[in-house]
C-alpha cells in the first residue's frame, strides 16, 4: 500500500517546519455549487415563464455578479469573524493564565484526564505543557474551545468562493450569450455536467466514490432547477402575459 507522504526524519522536519496547509476546498465547492444552482435556477424559472432569451441572459448575468459578490462578501465577513473570535478567546486564556495559573493548570490536567492519562504520567504531562506559555495556550484553545491555531485567509476564502461561483454559474448562460440554437437544452446539459464535475472533484478529498459523489451533487442541483422551472411555469399558467 502506497503511503501519502515520506516518513524520513528530514522530510518530517521540513513538513512540520512549513506547518499545516490551509484548505479552501469548501469555499470552491460551496461557491461552485451555489453559482450553478442559482444561475440555472433563474434560467429554468425564466424558461418556465416563457421569457425571451435576452431576458434570461440579463437576469442570469445580474445574478452572477450580484449574488457572487454577495456570497464572497459574506464568506469574507464570516471568516474574519472566526479569526476575531479566535483572537478574543486567546486573549481570555492569556489573562486567565496570568491571573489564575493554578486554575488553568487544573483545566489542562482535566483535559488530558479525559484522554485517559492518570497518576504520575498525567502530572508530568501537565507540567510539561504548562512550562511553555505558547504550548499551554494552544492546548487550551484546542481542548476547551476546539479551535486550531491554523487560520484561513478571509481574502483567499472570499476569492475562492467568487471565482468558483462565476466559473460554474456562467455555464448555464454560455449558450444564450453565444446565441446557439437549442440553447435551453445545451444549458441543461452544461449545468448537469458542472454539477457532476464539482461532485466528482470533491470526492478526491473524501472517502466517497467519484461517480456517487458526482451523481449526488447533480441530483441536488437539478432538483433546485426543477423547482425553479415549476414555479416559473406555474406563474406563467396563472397570470400569462400579465406578469
Amino acid at each position: 500500500m502506497e503511503l501519502e507522504h515520506s516518513h524520513s526524519p528530514q522530510d518530517i522536519e521540513t513538513r512540520l517546519k512549513n506547518g499545516p496547509s490551509v484548505s479552501y476546498l469548501r469555499d470552491w465547492v460551496y461557491g461552485g455549487i451555489d453559482g450553478a444552482v442559482t444561475t440555472f435556477a433563474i434560467v429554468a424559472g425564466s424558461l418556465g415563464a416563457q421569457l425571451p432569451s435576452s431576458v434570461v441572459l440579463i437576469l442570469g448575468l445580474a445574478n452572477l455578479l450580484a449574488d457572487g459578490f454577495s456570497m464572497a462578501a459574506a464568506n469574507y465577513t464570516g471568516t474574519k469573524t472566526e479569526i476575531d473570535d479566535f483572537r478574543r478567546l486567546r486573549l481570555i486564556e492569556e489573562k486567565h493564565i496570568r491571573l489564575a495559573p493554578e486554575g488553568e493548570r487544573e483545566e489542562i490536567r482535566q483535559i488530558f484526564r479525559t484522554k485517559g492519562y492518570r497518576g504520575a504520567e498525567l502530572e508530568t504531562l501537565t507540567a510539561i505543557i504548562t512550562s511553555r506559555k505558547s504550548t499551554w495556550i494552544e492546548t487550551m484553545m484546542q481542548g476547551e474551545y476546539g479551535l486550531s491555531s491554523v487560520q484561513r485567509s478571509p481574502v483567499k476564502a472570499a476569492s475562492s468562493t467568487f471565482a468558483a461561483f462565476a466559473l460554474c454559474g456562467s455555464l448555464p448562460l454560455l449558450p444564450y450569450a453565444l446565441g446557439l440554437p437549442s440553447s435551453d437544452m445545451i444549458a441543461v446539459v452544461l449545468t448537469a455536467l458542472a454539477f457532476f464535475g464539482i461532485g466528482s472533484a470533491k470526492s478526491r478529498w473524501s472517502t466517497q466514490g467519484w461517480i456517487r459523489s458526482g451523481l449526488e451533487t447533480t441530483l441536488i442541483g437539478m432538483t433546485a432547477a426543477a423547482i425553479a422551472w415549476a414555479v416559473g411555469a406555474g406563474l406563467h399558467a396563472a397570470f400569462g402575459t400579465t406578469l
